[in-house]
């Protein structure tokens, strides 16, 4: 992956990032609130050993170095019960000297003869008062006890308080500001992790960087979501100044540079699985080529699951199959939209056996015939994956246009239905992505026009009659 896929993962997770990172900063005021807040007072003392009858400077560098050595192992006794227990009998603090070790600890800084006691305690007053009582047993245990002349004279070693302890103004833990900090670095973390670990497991298309990871096939256009689509699919026709109008000319003009070494302007318009909207893209596609003037045929290939007339408002009874088995002559059958650019062939009743019928001669004379008579021959073909309809009627035509709906069409699913072409040596011309966010980093087109466009409707555009005049459809 490359710094621009990172980038756009980041852009479409923020939510996911912003929502993590919250969360951390959420969880690290509720810890910060729930902890009880914990004080710690410190007391330092001096430790020196003074040998007998000493008096130049070889003595008393001597008995430096004996303070040291005796510091290194002091630190043990601070926290041992001889020094502790006195300290909770006289603090009446009603705990053993295990208990009061757990809060008490100390440090010898090296090459000095210093100690450092440090206590913590919920009680900032209680915390100073421990800390100067264990420096206090501390020195009598040490000097009296363990560092005693046994003929009953006067220890050598002497340990003074140099630092007593104070009561602390604010409370060593929680450190909201810190732990604050902590949570929103490791929310916005685990946040960016998720969103990267969210885009590897996701297996569906969102956008053309999908496509483009996928195959070499072009990405002709892309298409918007529409939550309106089924009410109003020919937007073409009825909203001619809509972003997604302007989406299938885009898809239109791009149309125009493909299969230029060749005389076959017929093509196959088809998906991977069903509900992708090809049926509403090929509707739309050839309404915004017979705008230019082309005289344009679409063909309902679909001999299943047929929904062409429909969407176009036609009657569909009679048609390709009916022209197909003889029954019926194509020109009866041809039905024209709009204006005598457009002119749609259904797919008539459903037969047993649509694989055959389309693989016929019949087929073969009748593309030959449309492509003479038109400049365009659009033919909307079943799914390749469930059957292989749109995969025999693309070796008849100029080559195969495959429909992938954003958010819908798994990467696995589409690259399947483009192998399924390329295993038979059909062409490939481009995918055309339907169902696109209109915003984000999966947006495809027309967003800075969709803006402006959604400024200026000071009011809804009449919708036009299904089958009337595009000029008509304007001027409403």
């Amino acid at each position: 992956m490359e710094l621009r896929d990172y980038l756009r993962i980041l852009r479409k997770g923020w939510i996911l990032i912003v929502a993590m990172t919250l969360l951390g900063v959420a969880v690290a005021a509720t810890v910060s609130i729930v902890m009880t807040p914990k004080y710690v007072a410190y007391t330092q003392l001096f430790v020196s050993v003074q040998a007998s009858g000493a008096s130049d400077s070889g003595d008393l560098v001597q008995g430096s170095n004996a303070a040291q050595a005796k510091v290194r192992s002091y630190g043990d006794v601070v926290t041992s019960a001889r020094v502790l227990g006195p300290v909770t009998e006289e603090l009446n603090l009603g705990l053993t000297a295990q208990d009061l070790a757990e809060q008490v600890s100390a440090s010898t800084p090296i090459d000095t003869v210093l100690i450092d006691i440090t206590v913590e305690d919920a009680d900032a007053e209680q915390a100073a008062n421990i800390a100067n009582a264990v420096g206090e047993s501390f020195r009598s245990v040490v000097v009296n006890d363990l560092e005693s002349p046994e003929d009953g004279g006067v220890s050598l070693v002497r340990i003074e308080t140099i630092e007593p302890a104070i009561v602390p103004s604010d409370p060593a833990s929680p450190r909201v500001p810190l732990n604050l900090a902590l949570g929103f670095l490791v929310g916005l973390v685990l946040g960016v992790a998720a969103a990267i670990l969210r885009s590897k497991l996701d297996t569906r298309i969102h956008g053309a960087h999908d496509v483009e990871h996928l195959t070499d096939a072009a990405v002709l256009g892309g298409i918007s979501y529409d939550p309106d689509a089924k009410k109003r699919p020919l937007i073409v026709h009825v909203d001619p100044r809509n972003p997604r109008s302007e989406s299938f000319r885009s898809l239109r003009t791009n149309l125009q540079f493909v299969n230029l070494d060749s005389n076959a302007r017929a093509f196959v318009i088809t998906s991977s699985l069903p509900g992708e909207g090809k049926t509403t893209t090929t509707a739309n596609l050839a309404i915004a080529i017979a705008e230019t003037g082309a005289r344009v045929a679409v063909i309902d290939g679909d001999l299943r699951l047929p929904r062409l007339a429909d969407a176009m408002g036609l009657e569909g009874a009679v048609g390709l199959t009916d022209v197909l088995i003889g029954r019926a002559d194509l020109a009866d059958v041809l039905q024209p939209w709009g204006t005598n650019a457009l002119h749609v062939l259904p797919a008539g009743r459903v037969p047993p056996n649509p694989s055959e019928l389309l693989g016929s001669k019949a087929m073969v004379t009748l593309i030959s015939a449309l492509s003479q008579s038109f400049d365009y021959v659009l033919i909307d073909a079943p799914p390749l994956l469930p059957v292989t309809d749109a995969a025999i009627l693309s070796k008849l035509t100029g080559g195969a246009i495959v429909i992938a709906a954003a958010g819908r069409t798994g990467k696995s699913e589409l690259q399947a239905a483009l192998r399924t072409l390329e295993h038979i040596g059909s062409r490939v011309l481009g995918v055309v992505l339907t169902m696109l966010p209109t915003k984000g980093p999966d947006a495809y087109g027309y967003g800075n026009y969709g803006a402006i466009y959604e400024m200026e409707q000071d009011e809804p555009v009449a919708l036009a009659s299904v089958g009337a005049s595009p000029e008509r459809a304007r001027r409403s």
